[in-house]
């Protein structure tokens, strides 16, 4: 049987795989590029990744090893270091960097995809295979998008990543949705719970917009339905669906609540 766990590790691969093949026809002048994050050039977004990494390969074998998770004394030393390395050195050791990570999930036998507990330090319990390699492939696959917006306005996360994180983001990561969405930004008038169609691959979910945001049954009927690729979808929730790189497809039915709304309510981070 093939687990979200599981699902989640082969993305982590094509993502890796994709962005990897990209980054190595890129030149020294396309590294310095803006990327899709506004202070970030290519290159800072590749070390950001590569630090990640790092710091998340250490985190896996330190629960293998039944140790306590590095801490910030161990983070801020390797965000240092890849913060001092040029461009070119960024994206050389990114490539190293990430596909080492990917191959210390795609390592973990069944037993321990389903069972290995993983502590991280800005959560309060450990967290599952599935749920700390989802967090590894939110910022992989949203970050490769930064990388490849630099160069097509109509870039997409990869369609794989995309079915996932769907998954993820209304199972093990759902607290993130509590965490990015900031429910101020919408009128206290227009709360409702949306019913979100995505497609490609094709999901349902309900989504409620009100004091808190969260995720809920899909409303049947809805007041409000969004309907988009599930790729512009991850994209809207970490605030990558400016009106530029927003699909035709992606619309919005009933009254009050709009796109722009939505991105007020998932402004980024």
């Amino acid at each position: 049987m093939t687990t979200l766990a599981d699902r989640t590790i082969a993305a982590l691969r094509t993502t890796h795989d994709e962005l990897a093949a990209f980054v190595r026809g890129l030149d020294a002048a396309d590294l310095t590029r803006p990327s899709g994050c506004s202070e970030w050039s290519v290159a800072q977004v590749l070390s950001h990744l590569g630090s990640g990494a790092e710091i998340a390969l250490a985190t896996l074998r330190a629960a293998q090893d039944g140790e306590e998770a590095p801490g910030q004394d161990f983070n801020h030393p390797v965000w240092d270091r890849w913060n001092a390395k040029e461009p070119e050195e960024q994206a050389e050791d990114f490539l190293a960097a990430d596909a080492d990570i990917v191959s210390a999930f795609e390592s973990l036998d069944a037993g321990a995809r389903e069972r290995l507990q993983i502590k991280l330090g800005f959560l309060p319990m450990p967290g599952s295979v599935a749920l700390v390699a989802g967090m590894r492939l939110n910022e992989a696959a949203l970050h490769a998008w930064d990388v490849m917006v630099a160069f097509d306005p109509k870039a997409t996360v990869g369609r794989d990543a995309a079915g996932v994180l769907t998954d993820l983001y209304a199972g093990p990561l759902d607290f993130l949705i509590g965490f990015i969405g900031r429910p101020d930004g919408l009128d206290p008038r227009l709360a409702t719970t949306l019913r979100v169609e995505t497609t490609d691959p094709e999901n349902l979910q309900g989504l409620t917009l009100g004091e808190t945001v969260g995720f809920s049954d899909a409303p049947e009927p809805a007041d409000v339905t969004l309907a988009l690729p599930s790729e512009a979808w991850a994209r809207l929730l970490s605030g990558r669906l400016a009106p530029e790189h927003t699909p035709p497809s992606a619309t919005v039915t009933g009254d009050g609540v709009t796109l722009d709304d939505l991105r007020r309510v998932f402004p980024g981070f």
